[in-house]
């Protein structure tokens, strides 16, 4: 959907196709159109989404693809009360997926003892990532600069949290395990 004027209207987007015919359809199967250009299916997706280095990049190019990831997802949550992460409304809208909430997902994680590797003050920054990541999605939790905010700063400064994983490429390495864990079956 390349340079196509596209207006969100009460649930329904309308457009313009190339031969200038106006099209009128739900925001659902317009979304479900525009991630299959994307993506032929779902094992294609998981595994892209899965490689990512970050997945807001994923989101920011469906975007531009023409999703709208905000109305898309208030449309979704108003009829069942919670809030959803990207990937799960892309699952569900193309593939039908049942979506789990960015609670539901943290909660999962913490159910596996995933942080039983770390030490303390790891396993309390992995902690706080997941809380972040509940409240604010998967963008929050992908740049270090969130460790300049609290909770974060009541641990230690942002280079001190850093030596606690070994190092920023240890660092980033526990970040993506953990989107890892959020995102597994």
């Amino acid at each position: 959907m390349d340079n196509v004027a596209v207006t969100v209207a009460e649930e329904r987007v309308q457009y313009f196709d190339a031969n200038g015919k106006l099209i009128t359809e739900s925001l659902k199967d317009y979304t479900r159109k525009a991630i299959a250009q994307e993506y032929a299916s779902l094992d294609e997706f998981l595994r892209r989404w899965s490689n990512a280095e970050k997945k807001q990049v994923i989101v920011d190019e469906l975007s531009q693809q023409g999703v709208f990831f905000e109305a898309l997802e208030e449309e979704i949550s108003r009829k069942s009360g919670k809030e959803f992460d990207p990937f799960d409304l892309i699952c569900h809208v193309a593939w039908g997926m049942p979506p789990l909430t960015r609670k539901e997902r943290a909660d999962n994680v913490r159910k596996r003892n995933y942080f039983t590797k770390y030490g303390d003050q790891a396993r309390r920054v992995l902690e706080s990532l997941l809380d972040k990541y509940a409240d604010d999605g998967v963008r929050s939790i992908e740049e270090t600069q969130i460790l300049t905010i609290e909770p974060f700063t009541d641990i230690g400064t942002p280079m001190e949290i850093i030596r606690t994983f070994g190092g920023l490429d240890q660092y980033q390495q526990a970040v993506h395990e953990l989107e890892s864990m959020l995102y597994s079956a």
